[in-house]
């Protein structure tokens, strides 16, 4: 069984209530959660003028490979409401591949690790909650120190 670690965001409606929906489809379509983080309230990244996000972090172990989970994931969104309009723009739910154990994957529409989650507080916050010592496949360095290292001053703040 892979280990998959999948960021959900959502920062318009019941926020809450979508990452609850988010997970449980992710429970029927993709694998059960076996580890989920705690939801943190976040400052809009990006764009900053956008309201505040809800982020978790969930860890699913499954044999689906990459791109069968990146169709669920996206077929989740579309079922929850999710309308892709702009780049960083609000929406009712994000859900995005973090790590997929610790494979490197570069195709189209599809890179893994995430290639900003070293960049981002509201990412690796939860991420480390759950997982501090797992080695990010491309820098060498464990999710601890990435966050130890980061230079993003959004707020970050554990609900």
């Amino acid at each position: 069984m892979i280990d998959v670690f999948l960021l959900l965001g959502s920062n318009l409606g019941t926020r809450q209530a979508f990452l609850e929906k988010a997970i449980a489809y992710i429970e029927v379509d993709i694998a059960p959660v076996v580890e989920k983080s705690s939801i943190y309230e976040t400052q809009s990244w990006g764009k900053t003028d956008e309201p505040d996000y809800l982020n978790q972090v969930v860890q699913l172990k499954t044999k689906l490979t990459p791109l069968v989970i990146l169709q669920k994931i996206l077929n989740i969104e579309s079922v929850l409401g999710r309308k892709r309009e702009q780049k960083w723009g609000s929406r009712i739910i994000d859900i995005d591949i973090l790590f997929y154990d610790s494979a490197i994957i570069s195709e189209p529409g599809l890179t893994i690790p995430h290639p900003e989650l070293h960049k981002r507080r509201f990412t690796l916050a939860p991420l480390s909650e759950i997982v501090p010592d797992f080695i990010h496949p491309v820098f060498n360095k464990s999710i601890f120190q990435l966050k130890s290292e980061l230079k993003d001053n959004l707020i970050v703040k554990k609900l």
